[in-house]
């Protein structure tokens, strides 16, 4: 029987990886990009329905609980992509400043 936790978590996970798709075709991210989001989506359906591969992992790695697994690797892929996105808009800073003063200096000549 399919809970309503695993019915929701199965549709918000379809309609993520359709979105990552269609970005995908839109060229906004690469096929490398697409197919982590894809695991990630297909990895959290899978573990919503077979919540029992949890506490296998967490008994080989010596954690309590197969949730507790799923929290730390979730945490750990958040301060991740909070690192990516913290080095993606440091570069971006660094490029607006240069372009900035690039234009100041044409503006005075």
């Amino acid at each position: 029987m399919i809970t309503i936790v695993q019915l929701l978590t199965f549709l918000f996970a379809t309609f993520a990886a359709s979105r990552a798709v269609l970005r995908a075709k839109d060229k906004k991210i690469s096929a490398g990009e697409l197919i982590f989001w894809l695991g990630i989506w297909g990895g959290l359906v899978f573990v919503v329905f077979f919540p029992q591969i949890t506490s296998k992992v967490a008994d080989i790695v010596g954690i309590g609980r197969g949730v507790d697994v799923f929290v730390y690797i979730s945490i750990s892929l958040l301060f991740y992509l909070i690192f990516r996105l913290y080095v993606k808009i440091e570069e971006t800073e660094g490029e607006v400043t240069k372009l900035v003063r690039e234009l100041a200096l044409r503006k005075k000549k």
